[in-house]
């Protein structure tokens, strides 16, 4: 009698532990993640120009950053950008401004601006998933991010200015 007990506690012990396992492998759900591509959405147009002269460096298509969420993200999650298109940040007040590259994928010119639309600094060549500080020289409003090399293909120098409109 003692024998068959202890085979029907070993027969519940181990059909217990097979249902647990085996119902552990149902409840397991794959993580897939789903990666969305953030693509440029046309919010403004911008022109740069030669403070000497006046004259047309280039225009572009600006996405615009001036909120929050919208300037803590920038162009992070984002695989490449047209060299026709830039993202103009708008900040509520003037002051030194500090970008980093982390979560960004495609080397950009970040170029720093003053409230009369004047370029104060470029910091050239940023690079992908840095979290290194690129600061301005001097406090400033705006700032235009764009593919990397493009400030010195247009020759853009301190003093250059911008001119803007919003869609």
């Amino acid at each position: 009698m003692k024998q068959i007990a202890f085979k029907i506690l070993i027969f519940l012990f181990f059909g217990s532990v097979a249902l647990q396992l085996s119902s552990c492998k149902e409840d397991r759900k794959t993580s897939e993640v789903n990666q969305v591509e953030v693509t440029f959405t046309k919010e403004g147009e911008l022109q740069l120009k030669k403070a000497i002269t006046d004259s047309l460096i280039t225009s572009l298509d600006i996405e615009i950053a001036d909120d929050a969420y919208a300037t803590q993200t920038g162009l992070m999650y984002r695989s490449s950008m047209k060299n026709t298109q830039g993202m103009l940040f708008i900040f509520p007040d003037t002051d030194y401004r500090a970008f980093y590259m982390k979560n960004t994928e495609i080397p950009l010119d970040i170029i720093f601006i003053t409230e009369d639309q004047t370029i104060v600094s470029i910091q050239k060549n940023a690079q992908p998933m840095s979290e290194s500080s690129l600061p301005s020289n001097a406090p400033a409003k705006y700032v235009l991010e764009v593919n990397a090399g493009l400030s010195s293909k247009w020759g853009l120098d301190k003093g250059d200015n911008i001119q803007f409109s919003r869609q």
